[in-house]
């Protein structure tokens, strides 16, 4: 089955890890989820954010 990874870097995705883990955001099942990976970063670190603030 194959994974796809944002690359931090070059801002692609790559399918199968083609990177070192340092430049990778994954896996995901999807290309689609892979294509929106800092979307979820930002919402989980602003969840994480408001959580410290209470």
């Amino acid at each position: 089955m194959t994974e796809y990874w944002y690359n931090v870097n070059t801002h692609e995705i790559e399918e199968d890890r083609l990177s070192d883990w340092s430049q990778l955001i994954g896996p995901y099942k999807t290309r689609e989820e892979a294509e929106h990976a800092l979307e979820k970063v930002r919402a989980r670190n602003e969840a994480w954010e408001k959580d410290d603030d209470d």
